[in-house]
Parts: C-alpha cells; structure tokens; sequence
C-alpha cells in the first residue's frame, strides 16, 4: 500500500500539485488564524509530501512560532528544535533538514503531520519509522493536523500503536 501511495503521489503533475499545495497551505493557514497555538511544529517536505513553504513563511508574518521535527533517536519520540524559514539548516543522518543550529523545544501543543495515506477514521499511513505514533502516545497530546492531498485517501485498518489525528487536511478540505 505505501509503494502504491507513494507513487500515486509522484504522479500528480508540477502545475497542479503547486495548486493543491497553495489550497492545503490555506487551509493550514485558516485554522491557525482560528486556533493560534503558541507553537506549531512544521515538517520539512520529503518524497513529494505538501510543501508548505509559502504557508510557513505567511505563518511567522502573522505572529507564529514554529519548529521542526528532529530524531535524536531511532525508536524514540520526536524531538523538536525551534525554525524559521530562510535560517540555514543540515542534513540529519536520516536525510532530513534540520535546522543548521537546534535551538530544541518542548515538544508543541500543535503539529503538522504529513502523511503517506490517511482512511476515514483519521488515521495516518507514514513510512513506518513509527516516530509521531511514538510522539503522540505519551503526555498531553498535542492538536495534529494530518497533511496528505485526497488521493492518499486508503481503507485501511489501524494498528493498536496507531493514533489518530484530530483532522485530515488536504486540497480538497474546507476548516473554516
């Protein structure tokens, strides 16, 4: 199923997936404006994921703090390291850009969390690393906002590790 996802998502054309990103990035963007969390941890897009960039940048106009995640461990829980867009970031030993200097935070009341599919249930599909199931299952649990474009939509049943998102945001979505 993720081979499939993640081809079907390789498969949406420049034009039209900078179209569908605009829209996800609205979305995003509206319900921030609604819910403005002191802290709102981001993602770096990888693999043809939703870039948010022009979202992230709108974001800190408007008064937002941000982060990223950043793995100081393999089987372990997300950490998080405080960004803003244009700071000079690094390439983990995963591949993943982090910010060049990690400024590390408390985990955020609210994340943005891409996703490789997603069923009706709000249940996300990732890589299978396991990190935001980790994240997610201990302490306060955090707003989460899955990132995914409609056609990563799947039946598929949750594990008993999986948590589910609060709201599943894509091109097609209407938060406000």
């Amino acid at each position: 199923m993720r081979k499939h996802l993640k081809a079907q998502r390789a498969a949406l054309d420049d034009a039209g997936k900078a179209e569908r990103d605009r829209r996800i990035g609205a979305q995003v963007l509206a319900w921030w404006r609604r819910t403005r969390p002191p802290l709102l941890a981001v993602y770096w897009p990888l693999s043809g994921e939703a870039d948010l960039s022009g979202t992230y940048r709108a974001l800190v106009q408007e008064g937002a703090a941000l982060a990223l995640p950043v793995v100081l461990e393999r089987h372990a829980p997300l950490a998080f390291a405080a960004w803003t867009p244009g700071e000079a970031m690094v390439s983990d030993p995963m591949g993943v850009a982090v910010p060049a200097t990690l400024r590390m935070v408390e985990r955020p009341p609210a994340l943005l969390v891409p996703c490789l599919g997603f069923n009706e249930h709000g249940y996300r599909l990732g890589y299978g690393g396991g990190f935001y199931d980790r994240t997610l299952a201990g302490g306060v649990r955090p707003a989460t906002l899955g990132i995914a474009y409609a056609c990563q939509a799947a039946a598929f049943d949750a594990d008993a590790h999986d948590v589910p998102l609060d709201l599943i945001v894509t091109e097609e979505t209407d938060v406000e």
